[in-house]
């Protein structure tokens, strides 16, 4: 018997709780796997992609047995520390790439992520979620410099070009919006949706019902594949089942999958403390991301205690996929300067809550995605935008498990594979100049 055993070389350390989790309700966790079961379909990582994957298989083949394993519990991991935004169309909206590239990239980018967004709506429809878990509201792009303006308005043209609807907002109407003057404009589009993120996965993995089983607190140990089929071990028990989807992001290479291929990168977000509405003008909800690649991203939340208001900033490189309290304690410190700098006037109000989460990139920005091994399928590296890429591939996963076909699905199986990064040391030298070059060149934005 032809028997191969990957090893995990290290688990998740996700660091502080995000205050999304934070402003939640106590959950129970669902047990741990205590025991050797059997399935059809074992399921590594209960974020975005494993529990889209779930969900997906469920769709096309409500008999297939499914047991989903996260080493955490649901809504602590990278998929609760994302900053909520379900972006329809391409990120980098000061990329010169989005302009050149060719009409057909450019929707297939859009296809990609609008199927994510739309498996989200027909949950939150079937499922009776509130406007606080999913809000398909739109965004905002927001301009702190001249050249950030300049950017929105080069990025409307593009949008034009593509026939997508927008609106340029001048410094008055942004402001009246956001309720500072600090914006020099805006541009909204209104594909996007906003969510909470633990709430949203939270949402998906308390839905499960039987022949899908979650266990929480369960990490993967090894992976052996065998003429057999696959063992997946964890600390208390095992699964056996015919197939694997590996959904775990970055820590695809601690278990030997896509050595060589990841740049781990961690972003970082602060949260205030609540305030009494009224101090801030402007609408009590709204969502921007910065007009430069490598910007400041702000949110206002509205909540039963009052409003908060949400900054993500800070790249850094992290190849043993985790962060120390240096770190945390550094990107704060900019995540001050920058909230102080949009709202001058409620300088003094204080962070909450402060966290870190990580991506997954290649150097050629595709997924890490399709079959590995003899019965191991992959749905990793989202490259930055994990609410509707790493979605997307978890859907397109389980549709290649069966056998569906899907203009999704041909849209990943035509990426090209993952690239190989160069030796470490220049990896890891030429990954660290490049986010601080992009970061000095984003600027106040």
């Amino acid at each position: 018997m032809n028997t191969k055993t990957f090893r995990a070389r290290r688990l998740p350390a996700h660091g502080p709780l995000p205050g999304w989790a934070a402003l939640l309700p106590s959950r129970t966790p669902t047990p741990q796997l205590d025991q050797a079961i059997s399935v059809d379909v074992i399921i590594i990582g209960a974020g975005f992609a494993g529990l889209a994957a779930a969900t997906r298989l469920a769709q096309l083949d409500p008999k297939l047995s499914v047991a989903v394993i996260d080493a955490d519990v649901v809504g602590n991991g990278a998929s609760g520390r994302n900053s909520g935004f379900l972006i329809d169309l391409p990120h980098d909206i000061a990329s010169g790439n989005f302009g050149v590239d060719t009409a057909a990239k450019s929707r297939n980018e859009i296809a990609v992520a609008r199927t994510a967004i739309q498996h989200y709506a027909r949950l939150a429809a079937e499922n009776g979620w509130d406007k606080e878990v999913f809000d398909p509201s739109g965004k905002y792009s927001v301009a702190m410099t001249d050249a950030g303006a300049e950017h929105l308005t080069a990025y409307s043209g593009k949008l034009n070009a593509l026939g997508e609807p927008h609106q340029l907002l001048s410094a008055a109407e942004i402001g009246d919006v956001t309720g500072t003057r600090s914006f020099k404009s805006g541009l909204f589009t209104p594909g996007a949706a906003i969510v909470q993120p633990a709430a949203l996965v939270r949402a998906i993995a308390d839905h499960f019902q039987e022949p899908i089983r979650l266990f929480e607190r369960t990490p993967a140990m090894s992976i052996e594949t065998s003429s057999g089929g696959c063992t997946v071990k964890t600390p208390k028990g095992e699964v056996r089942a015919a197939k694997v989807i590996l959904a775990t992001n970055g820590h695809a290479e601690s278990f030997g999958f896509g050595s060589g291929e990841l740049l781990h990168i961690f972003t970082y977000a602060s949260l205030t403390e609540p305030f009494d509405p009224s101090a801030l003008r402007g609408h009590r909800k709204w969502a921007a991301t910065p007009a430069a690649p490598m910007g400041t991203t702000v949110r206002r939340i509205n909540g039963t205690d009052g409003d908060r208001i949400l900054i993500r900033s800070r790249y850094t490189y992290n190849p043993k996929i985790e962060v120390g309290a240096g770190s945390i304690k550094s990107a704060s410190n900019l995540h001050d300067r920058k909230f102080a700098d949009r709202f001058p006037d409620h300088r003094d109000l204080k962070m909450q809550y402060r966290w870190a989460g990580a991506m997954a990139l290649t150097w050629n920005t595709v997924p890490l995605f399709g079959q590995v091994e003899k019965g191991i399928f992959v749905a990793c590296a989202c490259n930055g935008i994990g609410g509707t890429k790493s979605t997307a591939a978890g859907i397109a996963t389980a549709e290649l498990i069966v056998g569906h076909r899907s203009q999704l699905g041909e849209i990943f199986k035509a990426f090209d594979k993952p690239q190989t990064l160069p030796p470490s040391p220049l990896t890891g030298v030429g990954a660290r100049l490049n986010l601080a070059y992009r970061e000095w060149r984003a600027g106040r934005e």
